[in-house]
């Protein structure tokens, strides 16, 4: 069963958003780009949100602890691969952040197995704000002003220089960013 505490309920309201998303994208509405980047924004707050009430009231659960990457993960890439549909993003762009995404994940489920655990890093939280904005303004801007391009780029340079910080951090023999799992429990560190 659920365990139901706001940070979980915001959790759940993330992971419904992004059909809202999707829909408001890709569909013929009015002002559709308005409420996809409402939907967008709030969805990104609610990311924010949980995490810190989850650590301030010690909140933190399993099913927090899974679904709270996940329900990130579905936003970004929802977005990404709508903005690619819509020709407002380069499929490349879409292609190398979602590669990293799962390469990421699958290292650190790979990582947990064996007992440890890969804990989020500043540049993954960088990253995280990185990408938000990037696709914010790739939805709320329209054409190509340099600025944009420019935060696209920085978003995927981004994406793939953190990815590979997880897997050199994962390859170091003592790396004190791996913990044993056990310890890590009460931490609950999610982002990627």
């Amino acid at each position: 069963m659920l365990p139901l505490n706001l940070p979980n309920v915001l959790t759940v309201l993330r992971i419904m958003l992004v059909p809202v998303l999707v829909v408001a994208l890709l569909g013929n509405t009015p002002s559709g780009d308005v409420l996809a980047a409402v939907v967008f924004a709030l969805a990104s707050l609610t990311d924010f949100v949980d995490g810190y009430l989850a650590r301030s009231r010690d909140s933190i659960t399993t099913f927090g602890k899974l679904m709270d990457p996940l329900a990130d993960k579905l936003l970004i890439v929802g977005a990404l691969l709508s903005l690619v549909s819509l020709h407002r993003l380069e499929g490349w762009v879409a292609m190398v952040i979602i590669a990293r995404e799962l390469a990421v994940t699958m290292l650190r489920m790979n990582a947990t197995q064996s007992g440890v655990v890969i804990e989020a890093s500043m540049f993954g939280k960088v990253k995280t704000c990185v990408q938000i904005a990037a696709i914010l303004a790739v939805i709320a801007v329209h054409g190509s002003p340099l600025w944009v391009s420019l935060l696209v780029y920085l978003m995927v340079a981004i994406t793939v220089l953190s990815g590979l910080d997880y897997f050199r951090r994962a390859t170091r023999p003592a790396s004190s960013d791996a913990t044993p799992a056990a310890a890590s429990e009460s931490r609950g560190a999610t982002r990627t």
